[in-house]
């Protein structure tokens, strides 16, 4: 796990590097790489908790709204 964090981090710092042209040495552009997958996965992990709680309430009404409509259209008459 560790190595993956070290190949993913060296990858993902050698991309942002030159994304954002700035020069920097190996251990410099590995940190920043995994300093940045660090904070990525946290604020990823926070977005599809929001999101994935977002999904649920709107699934929930629409089902709701579902079974009402269903229940005047079928069994209310």
């Amino acid at each position: 796990m560790v190595i993956w964090l070290i190949i993913i981090g060296a990858a993902a710092g050698f991309l942002a590097t030159k994304l954002m042209r700035i020069e920097a040495d190996l251990v410099t552009t590995m940190a920043i790489g995994i300093g940045g997958a660090l904070i990525g996965g946290l604020i990823l992990g926070v977005l599809v908790r929001v999101f994935g709680m977002l999904s649920g309430l709107v699934g929930a009404v629409l089902g709701a709204m579902l079974l009402i409509w269903l229940w005047q259209t079928y069994i209310k008459r």
